[in-house]
């Protein structure tokens, strides 16, 4: 790993803290971290790979695209020939949580209408638990990951019509 040195010290990481990116970064299968607050400016790249530069968040809708390329069927079921409706993407990289917690109800299950800033799961980062709303209204007709397994940012987790 190649590591830059912080920029101007008026903060610094501690080795538990710079560990606990560490085990992140292998937990997550991540290739690149980047942190920049308070005086930190601390890069973490896996691998003697030339920099990678990074875009912005796409937008919503291009991330159709990504459910496409998505996984592939397991063996035994046939493919469906092409999903219909529209993908809920991860906006982040973290454990997937279909309630709020293991013995409550769901926050929305296949059939549910949804409108648009309405929690459907959460999302924990960090030992944090994010709120995960919908940015658009419609019916869930799939929900396309387990609860408590891990999701990468851009991943699907719903579809809905």
């Amino acid at each position: 790993m190649r590591a830059s040195a912080p920029t101007q010290s008026r903060k610094t990481l501690d080795q538990k803290e710079l560990k606990k990116i560490l085990e992140l970064m292998k937990e997550y299968e991540l290739t690149l971290f980047h942190l920049e607050q308070e005086g930190v400016n601390l890069k973490l790249e896996k691998g003697g790979a030339a920099p990678v530069m990074m875009a912005p968040p796409a937008p919503i809708a291009p991330v159709a695209a990504v459910a496409a390329a998505g996984p592939a069927a397991p063996a035994g079921e046939a493919a469906p020939s092409e999903p219909s409706g529209n993908d809920i993407p991860s906006p982040m990289v973290g454990t997937f949580y279909r309630s709020p917690s293991p013995d409550a109800k769901s926050f929305v299950k296949v059939g549910d209408s949804i409108s648009e800033g309405q929690v459907i799961c959460i999302i924990e980062a960090m030992k944090v638990m994010n709120e995960i709303k919908a940015e658009t209204s419609g019916t869930i007709t799939d929900i396309l990951v387990e609860d408590a397994t891990p999701v990468q940012y851009g991943q699907p987790l719903f579809r809905i019509s």
